[in-house]
């Protein structure tokens, strides 16, 4: 997937100047910045859910501006606050990740369960009553669900327990390495992202500012100074 001088606003304020960016097969990067720089203003932009100028493109075929090109192209969007409706069981939140695509939906929620034990000793609970750690592995479950060639996953770790977020990274990383899916993250916790991440890209007022291979990123200093605490 490439982002190609991607512009992006809300009315009259520009979130996005003109932004590029790519994720490889496979490949897990993150996005880094402090809040209002555009981290969660650019997976609307591939995602389709924020007015935008300038190419997504995927698959090598450029996608059109509309949520269901995205969704049916391949592209999952487990957007911040996780996004699960609260009022639907367990099992029905995954069967509506299912709807994109055709095929058995037992047999793409035993996959799911491989991943999330919890979720299928709690398939008939209303979501609402989950943890958080619990609903955070929901959303990804039903994210997991369309099949989807890359997942875009706006800050997992927050509110959550440090022990629940190292679990769920853990996850994460198992099903990209079994399923080949790629994933472009946005973590406020730089640390964590890089120790995950293959590349990174840092964003200030809707600007890439530096990007490059995670080691580099630990290793500058002004991202050290920034954005790692050292």
């Amino acid at each position: 997937m490439q982002l190609q001088s991607v512009e992006a606003r809300y009315g009259p304020v520009k979130a996005l100047h003109g932004i590029s960016l790519d994720v490889a097969a496979g490949e897990l990067v993150a996005v880094l910045g402090a809040n209002g720089a555009g981290k969660t203003t650019t997976l609307r932009a591939v995602s389709g859910t924020v007015r935008r100028t300038g190419d997504v493109v995927f698959d090598g075929r450029k996608l059109p501006r509309r949520p269901d090109a995205a969704a049916r192209a391949g592209i999952a969007h487990v957007p911040e606050g996780r996004g699960t409706f609260s009022e639907l069981s367990v099992w029905e939140n995954l069967r509506l990740g299912a709807y994109t695509r055709r095929g058995s939906i037992k047999d793409d929620a035993q996959r799911v369960f491989k991943y999330f034990p919890r979720l299928d000793e709690r398939k008939g609970q209303q979501a609402g009553t989950l943890s958080g750690g619990e609903q955070q592995m929901l959303a990804l479950g039903r994210a997991m669900m369309a099949r989807p060639k890359l997942v875009l996953l706006d800050e997992p770790s927050l509110g959550l327990a440090p022990m629940l977020v190292k679990e769920i990274f853990e996850r994460l990383e198992r099903m990209r390495a079994d399923e080949g899916v790629a994933v472009l993250v946005v973590e406020q916790n730089a640390n964590l992202a890089l120790a995950h991440a293959a590349r990174a890209y840092v964003l200030e007022v809707g600007n890439v500012v530096v990007s490059g291979a995670s080691e580099e990123l630990r290793a500058n200093e002004s991202v050290r100074r920034s954005y790692l605490g050292y």
